[in-house]
C-alpha cells in the first residue's frame, strides 16, 4: 500500500500537520511524461513523490528548452502554490516514471491557512529548490559539459533506489542544454573512466565518489542546503 510518509518532506511534518493533509491526499502512478504543471496554465495539483524524478522545464518563445531542476522523493510540485500564486512558465512532468500523491491545489491552501506550522516546511523545500536552479544556471555558465553531466547523473542518482537509472540521451540532452552528439561523447567520457556503465535507456552508476570528484564543484550545494534546512 501507498505511504505518503515515504516522501521526505511530508516524514517531516507534524502529525497534525500531516493529519490536515492526509484525507486529502490520493495515491497515484506517475507514468513517462505525465505532465504535472503546464505554462501559464491554473495548476490544479500539487505532488508529492514517492519514487520517481520530474523535470522543471524553462521554455523561451522559440520553443527552447531547457530543464532547470529536479524533484524526486525529497520534495513536491506545485512550489507556486506554496508562495501564494496559480501558475508558472514553466513545464514539469515526469522525466522518469514513479509514484506518490496528489492533493488539489484549494486542498492545500486551505490546509496551510488552518495549520500555521505547515506552510514553513514547505518554504524550506522552496528555498533549497531554488538553490538548486540558481546552481543550475552557474553550471551552465561556468562548469565543463564533463562536471555538468557529473552533477546531474548524481542528482538523479539522489532520487531513485539502486545504482540503475532510466536516463535516455534525449533526457541527458535537455538537461545539459546541448545537442545528443555532445551528450553522448561525454558520456563515453565517463565510460571509459569506468564512473558509469552505459545501455539502452539507462546509466548505471558504478562509482559514486568519483563522479562527486569529477562533478567537483558543481554538486553539493543543494544537497547541503536541503539538509540544513530539512534534515537527512
Amino acid at each position: 500500500m501507498a505511504n505518503p510518509r515515504q516522501n521526505r518532506l511530508l516524514a517531516r511534518l507534524a502529525p497534525k500537520d500531516f493529519n490536515a493533509l492526509r484525507p486529502h491526499l490520493e495515491a497515484m502512478q506517475l507514468p513517462l511524461r505525465h505532465p504535472l504543471e503546464k505554462p501559464g496554465r491554473r495548476i490544479e495539483s500539487v505532488y508529492f513523490f514517492e519514487s520517481g524524478i520530474a523535470s522543471v522545464v524553462a521554455i523561451q518563445s522559440n520553443d527552447t528548452r531547457v530543464e532547470v531542476g529536479l524533484i524526486g522523493c525529497e520534495g513536491m510540485s506545485g512550489v507556486a502554490v506554496v508562495l501564494g500564486n496559480h501558475q508558472t512558465p514553466n513545464s514539469t512532468y515526469m522525466q522518469v516514471a514513479g509514484a506518490g500523491h496528489r492533493i488539489s491545489s484549494d486542498a492545500l491552501r486551505t490546509a496551510m491557512a488552518k495549520n500555521a506550522g505547515l506552510q514553513p516546511i514547505l518554504l524550506k523545500f522552496v528555498q533549497a529548490f531554488m538553490v538548486q536552479t540558481t546552481q543550475t544556471a552557474i553550471c551552465n555558465a561556468r562548469s565543463l559539459l564533463d562536471e555538468r553531466l557529473a552533477r546531474w547523473i548524481l542528482m538523479a542518482h539522489d532520487r531513485c533506489t539502486g545504482a540503475t537509472i532510466a536516463l535516455t540521451h534525449e533526457f541527458l540532452a535537455l538537461m545539459l542544454g546541448v545537442r545528443r552528439a555532445g551528450v553522448t561523447e561525454t558520456l563515453h567520457a565517463l565510460v571509459k573512466r569506468g564512473l558509469v556503465k552505459s545501455g539502452r535507456g539507462e546509466v548505471t552508476v558504478l562509482d559514486r565518489a568519483g563522479l562527486e570528484a569529477s562533478a567537483g564543484d558543481s554538486y553539493g550545494v543543494p544537497e547541503r542546503e536541503y539538509r540544513r534546512l530539512l534534515g537527512r
